[in-house]
């Protein structure tokens, strides 16, 4: 089962979403005090980037090359919201992001036609974005006594709505390149 044009450019996507969360996350990495939470974006980093050497194993044992993508998801919410103004705000922003990570994902995985080569990349990478969802969960619950609940609870609704959006835009654009796009998706938050 070869790789339709599509195919390849949805996989394309991915690869570059996952530099560009590397990217991102290395620099806040360089950023963070020492501790626990330097830690774990670190780690996030690496798993980043590590998913897009998965994403261009993928492709290219498939018999293609990674197409230049210029778009990547999460810097559509800059234009849509700015970009975050301290901790919280990646923290809170990278909530809603692997939330929708883990969504595409997960519907992509359960299209009937993936190639078993792709579902295995996905099955790889779910495992990773899970425990984003559990660090970054256990460091907005941290940061409450400091920003206090509901102020994170605002933020996240932000760009869970932000995200709305964005994912609105990309269906719009791009939902011809993977039709489970267009099957309805589940609440963000």
């Amino acid at each position: 089962m070869a790789l339709s044009e599509n195919d390849l450019w949805l996989l394309s996507f991915y690869r570059n979403s996952e530099i560009t969360g590397a990217l991102f996350f290395g620099r806040i990495a360089r950023l963070k005090t020492p501790g626990e939470l330097q830690r774990d974006i670190t780690q996030h980093f690496a798993d980043e980037a590590n998913h897009a050497s998965l994403w261009t194993s993928c492709i290219t044992e498939l018999g293609h090359e990674p197409l230049k993508v210029r778009l990547a998801y999460q810097n559509q919410y800059f234009d849509v919201i700015g970009a975050p103004a301290n901790l919280m705000e990646v923290l809170a922003i990278t909530w809603v992001f692997e939330k929708r990570t883990i969504n595409f994902y997960r519907r992509h995985q359960a299209f009937p036609a993936v190639h078993p080569r792709v579902r295995e990349t996905l099955e790889r990478i779910m495992v990773d974005e899970r425990w984003h969802l559990q660090y970054v969960r256990t460091a907005l619950t941290g940061m409450e006594h400091r920003h206090g609940k509901a102020h994170i609870d605002d933020t996240l609704a932000r760009y869970a709505a932000a995200d709305r959006e964005v994912y609105e835009r990309t269906v719009a654009e791009y939902g011809d390149r993977a039709a489970f796009l267009a099957v309805e998706q589940e609440a963000i938050v």
